[in-house]
């Protein structure tokens, strides 16, 4: 089979290896599409202590299972599914309690195994425990592939407090920074605001339909949030980008009781973030963090692409053929449109 292998920083390689074989308790899925994520290109430039070269990343997708062992009852040869990234170790207090994201192990598809930067991809035992979601015929392979970030994303509102009547402003209008758009009416917000430096992204995310665009190479952020709130500033702010002005700017203009989600990370160079911790203090608000996702949410994230309740499709603006990978990172790194996919056919 085909497939893009990291064989050191900075170097990907296509090349022919043997299809994954699978033990009785494992399935093998013939992978259709696979979107690539930021964390991806971050591996590929700095690397990661859980991915050790020769490796396979890609975690963002979507396949047919073509082939289960003889133990596996979760998915059955020809089933449609999407794939999460985080599965669980099986043995921790987290991942016993469902909060596999927060293991301290933290296994992810495309990390410690061979992701889906391949026309096969073996999914183990731990894996299908985790987050292997069926998908309807009517959800294509291409958008199926976009639920693990909207997963990300629905974690990252639920752990905001995000409910009917706020007010939220998203820093970071790029892939998942306009699914939150529609992620957010959904969850009850009667006001958004988005805030994009490029011109370029911010006319897609407009098409979204947020009440205010503002670019902050134009204006103050904090200055028209606060303006556009009646001074109170907004309920819930979101940080979609990574970038350490924007966490102290979101706890800056965030209101009395007030919920700042730090969704985006950040550089291993970047330096610390400075607040006043008297600012927290006396308006009383949440500073929370979010990684990943869940099982739950992933299942949630497939029926809400499914029933066209967030759209996808206007961000699916790059495509290539798998063995195209070096110039579709290429195009991801030099931020060319919004999501990249790999198509394996």
């Amino acid at each position: 089979m085909l497939a893009a292998l990291l064989e050191a920083q900075d170097k990907l390689v296509v090349r022919d290896v043997p299809i994954p074989e699978i033990d009785d308790d494992a399935a093998l899925m013939r992978v259709q599409a696979t979107s690539i994520c930021g964390s991806d290109i971050r591996i590929y430039r700095h690397g990661n202590p859980r991915v050790v070269p020769p490796a396979i990343l890609g975690h963002e997708a979507s396949g047919i299972i073509a082939k289960v062992g003889k133990n596996v009852t979760r998915v059955k040869e020809g089933d449609r599914v999407a794939l999460g990234a985080d599965f669980p170790c099986g043995n921790c207090k987290w991942c016993r309690n469902g909060l596999l994201n927060n293991c301290e192990i933290n296994y992810a598809v495309g990390y410690q195994i061979p992701g889906a930067f391949a026309e096969y991809m073996a999914l183990p035992k731990l894996l299908l425990q985790g987050p292997v979601t069926p998908i309807p015929d009517s959800l294509s392979f291409e958008e199926a592939a976009l639920a693990e970030p909207l997963a990300c994303a629905i974690n990252g509102f639920e752990l905001a407090n995000l409910s009917l009547g706020k007010t939220v402003v998203i820093i970071g209008l790029g892939p998942i920074g306009c699914m939150m758009i529609d992620l957010a009416r959904l969850m009850g917000a009667t006001q958004v605001i988005g805030v994009q430096r490029s011109k370029l992204r911010m006319e897609i995310a407009k098409t979204y339909g947020a009440d205010v665009y503002i670019n902050p190479l134009e204006e103050d952020v904090v200055a028209r949030c606060l303006e556009e709130t009646n001074g109170e500033g907004p309920d819930v702010v979101v940080t979609a980008a990574a970038s350490v002005e924007i966490h102290e700017q979101a706890i800056e203009m965030v209101g009395h009781r007030g919920y700042v989600n730090l969704f985006g990370g950040l550089p291993k160079d970047a330096r610390p973030m400075s607040v006043l911790s008297n600012t927290i203090h006396y308006k009383e608000c949440f500073v929370t963090g979010s990684h990943g996702s869940t099982p739950r949410h992933h299942e949630m994230a497939v029926d809400l692409l499914a029933k066209g309740l967030v759209r996808v499709k206007p961000l699916m603006t790059n495509h290539f053929h798998l063995s195209e990978i070096n110039a579709a990172f290429d195009a991801m790194e030099a931020r060319q449109g919004m999501k990249v996919i790999i198509h394996h056919d």
